[in-house]
């Protein structure tokens, strides 16, 4: 056809190479595993003692942040980030940060403290069973 330019071998061979990039590229902006952003039932997460007041402690395994205020009474969020739905996976202090973006939160209140992510993180249930904390879908 006349009126239409061909690509050259290096033109092709150029999208070939850089097709597999891409993909990699939307894999890890996709947040890579599909995981649900609340335990689907009550999970047992470790013993009270483990967050001290004021502090919080990140349960990764499970997805969970849990912190004590310093009147004692605990809160607990899902650590997915609502960005992304990356799971977060490092906790300074109160201060949760998530791997794929940048993205931190308040692990006292779940709001975000740093874009991209607008959302706050999920609330769940949290309560002390025989000295044990259990995170539970918010009711």
């Amino acid at each position: 056809m006349p009126g239409r330019p061909t690509a050259s071998r290096r033109t092709v061979l150029r999208g070939v190479a850089l097709t597999p990039m891409a993909g990699l590229g939307l894999t890890a902006c996709a947040g890579g595993e599909s995981k649900p952003a609340v335990p689907t039932g009550p999970v047992e997460l470790g013993a009270e003692k483990e967050v001290a007041r004021g502090g919080a402690k990140l349960y990764r395994d499970h997805n969970v942040v849990v912190s004590r205020g310093e009147d004692g009474t605990l809160a607990a969020y899902s650590t997915i980030c609502t960005h992304a739905r990356c799971p977060i996976n490092k906790l300074e202090g109160t201060r949760l940060i998530c791997p794929c973006h940048g993205s931190e939160f308040d692990a006292t209140s779940g709001k975000v403290l740093r874009e991209p992510a607008v959302a706050p993180l999920t609330r769940l249930a949290v309560e002390v069973e025989n000295g044990t904390i259990v995170a539970k879908p918010e009711a």
